[in-house]
């Protein structure tokens, strides 16, 4: 098999220097802002976006380093994100081998990803992890909330290592007559996935009026949810040159990423909304914790692999 690494065309570069040319643009306007007209919300303005800055450089090691650095630098993301969602869970005293046990899924399942080795990587943690973390819990002795940690260690598997390490089989995809690699296809995942939630955030603010689910994300709007997945839609047209795909499979792949990652930030939402916290966590300034960052990526990752795959099969 000819393994794709991160073989860098002038589109890429071109992408990534608009991108660090707005953003430190921003920057600089709300540094000079802050200090003619100091507020709360220009220090909150600067503090995200130069978060976005340090998001944005890792961005750029992803798709323009080799491909085992971006295989380390997304395994070690999700290392992040797993720690992150057990530290706001409730688990018992018992349950402590079978987290420690957890977290060797995230070698195992980035070897495989970055080997492309499609059969085990598929399997392993839906079949060998969701068997072998019960039989630990049972081996522990403790039958008393066993039933929470048999579902919610497993479903947390999945959320922070599954859904991600598909990013990293890019790398190890053979698509004819495509020169771009790995490096286009995935900057076209993450442009579509993080402007979709800049478009429903922005459309909703303009337009909304009608919540979509009020007990669970107050700030969703219906007007948003269409406004951010049309232009979502949009956008992947105008970017398709970073991808092998048509013009319409761009725009049905731009019109399903909005609708993933809307439903994505819903779950997270959601167990957020369970839990009574604001934030998974507090390591990206301004923006809260990692998985608030990945909320919307556990789903369009997969998804756009997939749907990738079955168009140019």
């Amino acid at each position: 098999m000819k393994i794709l690494g991160n073989n860098v065309q002038p589109e890429v570069a071109y992408i990534m220097a608009i991108v660090f040319g707005v953003l430190l643009l921003l920057l600089f306007t709300f540094y000079i802002l802050s200090k003619k007209k100091p507020s709360t919300m220009m220090d909150e303005l600067f503090l995200r976006t130069r978060s976005w800055f340090f998001i944005a450089i890792g961005i750029g090691i992803l798709v323009i380093a080799p491909s085992i650095v971006g295989t380390v630098l997304v395994s070690y993301v999700s290392f992040i994100a797993l720690r992150e969602m057990f530290s706001i869970s409730y688990f018992r005293e018992a349950d402590r081998t079978a987290l420690a046990f957890a977290y060797l899924a995230i070698p195992i399942q980035y070897y495989f990803a970055y080997h492309g080795m499609h059969q085990p990587f598929l399997y392993f943690i839906p079949v060998v992890m969701f068997i072998g973390l019960p039989v630990l819990l049972v081996l522990s002795g403790k039958t008393k909330g066993i039933a929470v940690s048999m579902c919610l260690i497993p479903t947390i598997l999945m959320l922070t290592i599954y859904m991600l390490s598909h990013i990293i089989l890019l790398f190890s995809l053979e698509i004819p007559n495509f020169e771009i690699g790995a490096s286009g296809l995935i900057l076209f995942l993450i442009l579509c996935t993080s402007f979709n939630d800049v478009f429903q955030f922005t459309w909703g603010k303009l337009l909304g009026k009608n919540k979509i689910t009020p007990t669970v994300s107050p700030n969703k709007t219906w007007a948003g949810f269409i406004g951010g997945i049309l232009t979502t839609g949009l956008l992947a047209y105008f970017i398709k040159f970073l991808t092998p795909l048509t013009g319409l499979q761009a725009i049905l792949l731009g019109l399903t990423i909005g609708i993933a990652g809307f439903l994505g930030d819903l779950i997270i939402s959601a167990i957020k909304r369970d839990l009574q916290i604001k934030d998974t966590g507090n390591l990206i300034p301004g923006h809260g914790g990692v998985m608030d960052r990945l909320d919307s990526m556990i789903l369009t990752t997969p998804i756009f692999y997939y749907m990738l795959v079955f168009f140019i099969n």
